[in-house]
């Protein structure tokens, strides 16, 4: 059997024997040969075109010279001169005075057993211990031989800072301190104030919390403590009520304002 081109148009012929060639699959059949051709010569210019752009980028692209720099060791550069100033001595200066002894210096006297008087004598620690003889360092001077002093005749003054004395607190004075507005704003004050407490409302606790404060020169109270107890939860409220207290008038002895212990009960009552 001979081979056959399926692309000639003797193929095309055959398939189309006795049908209708104006139909347009004759047509297409008649010219897929060449267009098959264009298709593969196409593919082979894009392929060519694609490889070679790297290729011509590289040569329109300009080589970057090459640039050397020297590089010296810093060994082996010079090191700079230094010039060492010479301080000019002005022969004519005259030379310092020369340092006196910090403490003179006196000289032994010697003589004779007979001429020494008892008191010129050197006497022991146990002889000035029983003496209570002071000792004088009254030959030793200062820096300034001429007027040295004697340490004898120094004086060392001490001085002290004040001490603060507490602030005395009085228990009875001329006009004790008083609540604004008086003891009626006392009494109505604690009562709007006073919370019964929880614990000791529920287990029926009722009674007097006897307290006693300092109401001090400035009118502030502090120092609150209970005297008499009732229940630690209503003691605990009694202080706070107490604590919460705006300032009082002081109270005042010899026209002045002073800190006075002030007593006051507070009364939980359950309704």
């Amino acid at each position: 059997m001979a081979k056959i081109d399926l692309t000639s148009l003797e193929w095309c012929d055959l398939i189309f024997k006795g049908k209708n060639k104006a139909y347009g699959a004759y047509k297409l059949r008649e010219n897929s040969s060449k267009r098959h051709n264009l298709a593969m010569l196409l593919v082979i210019a894009i392929a060519v075109v694609g490889f070679s752009i790297p290729t011509l980028i590289k040569l329109a692209t300009p080589k970057e010279k090459e640039v050397m720099t020297e590089v010296t060791a810093l060994s082996k550069l010079d090191e700079p001169e230094v010039k060492q100033e010479q301080k000019k001595v002005d022969p004519n200066t005259p030379p310092p005075p020369p340092l006196k002894s910090s403490i003179k210096f006196t000289a032994p006297v010697i003589k004779k057993d007979s001429e020494v008087r008892d008191e010129d004598e050197i006497k022991s620690q146990q002889d000035l211990t029983e003496n209570k003889t002071a000792i004088s360092i009254a030959d030793v001077k200062g820096n300034d031989e001429q007027n040295g002093k004697d340490i004898a005749d120094l004086k060392q003054v001490v001085t002290q800072a004040p001490v603060d004395e507490p602030e005395k607190v009085f228990d009875m004075v001329e006009q004790p301190p008083t609540f604004p507005g008086g003891q009626g704003e006392l009494m109505q004050f604690i009562s709007k104030n006073l919370k019964y407490p929880t614990i000791a409302a529920e287990n029926g606790v009722q009674g007097r919390v006897v307290c006693q404060f300092v109401v001090g020169s400035d009118g502030r109270v502090r120092d609150v403590k209970v005297l008499k107890t009732l229940d630690p939860y209503c003691d605990k409220e009694a202080i706070r009520v107490i604590q919460s207290m705006p300032r009082w008038i002081p109270g005042k002895q010899n026209g002045k304002s002073v800190s006075v212990k002030y007593t006051v009960p507070i009364i939980f009552r359950l309704q």
